[in-house]
């Protein structure tokens, strides 16, 4: 409580530096690491992560003039100012002018809840904004969620839109996809408004049902450990727009709205089917197994058997390496050292290319496993890795 409260401190603090006045109030909004399920959610598939205790942090006040004004004290750059009525998408020429890079996440956010009806008459008279965040950037935690989030759920409760976590989730997706132009699914944005403190967050993202999954390591001597490689990812290089239209193409060929509709019983005959595509088959595997995964993990820590789940993990890793292809080198070292010395299990987590892995250990051996990893990462040439613990934490918040 007393680093939340320092934190929303030391945000208002910034904000009265760079505006002028206090804000009205300040906010926080998670990352995330996810446990399992990788790239299903845009398949309408299966997820289960967890909120970080690393939030963005975002201090505000309304305005009455139609200007919004963003700052970060994380980036160079000075304030983004721009109008609510001038904002368009990034792809469009010219359109809201010059974004300043990070300010088209919010700037996003807010485009999204004028595109929705919900900012008009005194709601559309923009905002002043001052972020900070202890969520690390390109280690795949979902840092630009978090922006988004904290954004959406500050503006919501300035405003008074009386919006439910997940239709904020649901609008910063939108923001995501049509005004920043990456093709996200809605775990990240949905774990970082709706998760709670002491649990996984189950979601079926078709149904965009919910359920809280009690998942206290401490209780059972165990420890989830994030491993931030360090080697950043950009998700909007077309990696990840490829992936997608690889599952959409792989979707269109079997004959179905969207993988999740491929019975994981009926795999090895929609294989079949995509039988001399070997990369429809490979990208198609991997999501239905995948699903699956997610679901034998809900299994087992229903049952009480939390340390089964490390195998499933490792599989997971091995999915996403192989048939995704969405790992790398430094990736594929967390988990086989993590594994070599000791760990229960351990997997990539989010988009891929870089970014960070989980590792599961017992609490004991959570020190010897990552002295293992960084070792090993120093043997080859690579920078030192960030690691650090993952608590199931709390999701979007007021915090002062």
């Amino acid at each position: 409580m007393s680093d939340s409260v320092s934190g929303a401190d030391r945000a208002a603090e910034g904000f009265r530096a760079v505006f002028g006045a206090g804000p009205e109030g300040v906010w926080a909004a998670p990352g995330r690491v996810n446990l399992i399920g990788e790239h299903t959610d845009y398949n309408d598939g299966f997820v289960m992560p967890l909120a970080l205790p690393h939030t963005c942090l975002a201090a505000a006040r309304a305005r009455t003039d139609g200007v919004l004004r963003l700052h970060s004290g994380d980036a160079s750059g000075g304030v983004v100012e721009l109008r609510v009525d001038g904002l368009a998408p990034v792809a469009e020429a010219g359109a809201g002018g010059d974004r300043g890079g990070w300010a088209a996440y919010p700037a996003g956010v807010v485009w999204a809840l004028r595109e929705a009806g919900l900012l008009s008459g005194a709601a559309a008279g923009g905002a002043d904004l001052h972020y900070t965040s202890t969520v690390p950037t390109g280690a795949g935690l979902s840092s630009s969620a978090a922006l988004e989030v904290v954004t959406a759920t500050a503006l919501n409760e300035l405003y008074g839109l009386g919006l439910e976590p997940l239709r904020i989730a649901q609008l910063c997706q939108r923001a995501e996809n049509d005004f920043v132009g990456v093709p996200c699914g809605i775990m990240d944005q949905t774990a970082s408004a709706c998760c709670a403190d002491g649990h996984a967050l189950f979601l079926d993202t078709r149904e965009l049902a919910l359920r809280q999954v009690p998942f206290d390591l401490a209780a059972e001597g165990l420890r989830l450990l994030v491993v931030d490689t360090r080697v950043k990812h950009e998700l909007g290089d077309g990696a990840y727009a490829n992936r997608r239209a690889a599952c959409e193409a792989g979707a269109r060929a079997l004959g179905v709205p969207a993988l999740r509709d491929v019975a994981y019983e009926r795999l090895e005959d929609a294989l079949a089917t995509l039988a001399g595509d070997e990369t429809l088959v490979r990208r198609v595997r991997h999501v239905v197994t995948e699903n699956r995964r997610v679901e034998e993990v809900i299994e087992r820590l229903d049952a009480g058997a939390t340390r089964s789940i490390g195998p499933i993990l490792t599989a997971g890793h091995a999915s996403c390496r192989d048939d995704f292809e969405i790992s790398c080198a430094e990736l594929d070292l967390v988990v086989e050292t993590a594994d070599a010395a000791g760990a229960l299990g351990a997997r990539m987590t989010g988009g891929g290319f870089g970014g960070s892995a989980i590792v599961l250990v017992e609490e004991a051996d959570a020190e010897s496993v990552g002295k293992a990893v960084t070792e090993a990462f120093a043997a080859a040439g690579y920078r030192a890795p960030r690691i650090f613990p993952a608590v199931p934490s709390a999701g979007a918040r007021r915090l002062a």
